[in-house]
């Protein structure tokens, strides 16, 4: 791998991180700054709303108040990743879309740790009024999964393909 491609990808990485968890907060902070707990600014009627609420639990409010290992679980998950993106890009060249992947997830996981760790919760404010109250953390963390799943059908298929190919 070039020193060029390897310096770009770190940029990219590094990046796409830093620039989740900054619009992350900066949403949080902005949507705190002038709605109360539990409030409800109407965008689209029945359609999109932007509610502020204080989740203790998982994505989108799932398992609440479970305290202490909704701060172990990310802790390790996200030393997970970092060492997954560190084996990958060290000993094989990481295809650029997995880089953009891992850091959306990343900076998603950042940006919600941040919550737990400051607040004790997170803050969510998307409301689609259809789907839980979400927050830019969860959507970089569904993004970043949605990638990579992507990235991976054609590899599955191909492996599918090649082991049962009268399937």
């Amino acid at each position: 791998m070039n020193r060029y491609r390897s310096f770009l990808d770190v940029v990219i990485f590094l990046g796409t991180v830093a620039g989740v968890v900054a619009l992350d907060r900066s949403t949080k902070i902005f949507f705190s700054s002038f709605l109360d707990h539990g409030e409800s600014l109407i965008v689209i009627p029945r359609v999109f709303h932007v509610t502020l609420v204080h989740n203790t639990g998982v994505a989108f409010g799932m398992f609440k108040d479970n305290g202490f290992v909704f701060l172990v679980v990310p802790v390790i998950a996200l030393g997970l990743l970092m060492y997954n993106v560190y084996y990958y890009y060290k000993f094989g060249e990481l295809d650029r879309s997995y880089i953009v992947a891992f850091s959306l997830i990343l900076g998603g996981a950042i940006g919600n740790l941040i919550d737990r760790i400051t607040l004790g919760h997170v803050i969510d404010f998307l409301d689609f009024r259809v789907w839980p109250v979400f927050n830019v953390a969860d959507s970089a963390i569904t993004l970043g999964a949605i990638l990579i799943l992507i990235k991976c059908l054609p590899s599955a298929q191909k492996e599918l393909i090649r082991k049962h190919p009268h399937s």
